[in-house]
C-alpha cells in the first residue's frame, strides 16, 4: 500500500508541475506573444476550448470532468 501512496504522490506533484508549466505558458505567451521554448500554449488552449464549445453537451460534460479532476 505504501508502493502506491508513493506513486499517487508522484502523480499529483507531476499534473501540479504541468499545471503550473500550463499557466506560465499562457502568462508568457500573453506578454511576449511567441516565445520559442514554449511554443504557442495560449493557442492550443484556445483551440481546445473552441472545439468543446463545438461539441455541446459532451463538450460540457467533458469540461466539467476536467475541472473536477485539476482540484
Amino acid at each position: 500500500m505504501n508502493a502506491l501512496n508513493n506513486l499517487k504522490g508522484v502523480v499529483s506533484s507531476l499534473t501540479s508541475l504541468a499545471m503550473a508549466l500550463i499557466a506560465f505558458g499562457v502568462a508568457a505567451g500573453i506578454v511576449f506573444g511567441s516565445v520559442p521554448f514554449v511554443g504557442d500554449v495560449l493557442g492550443n488552449l484556445v483551440g481546445f476550448v473552441t472545439s468543446l464549445g463545438e461539441s455541446g453537451l459532451v463538450g460540457l460534460l467533458v469540461a466539467g470532468w476536467l475541472m473536477s479532476v485539476a482540484e
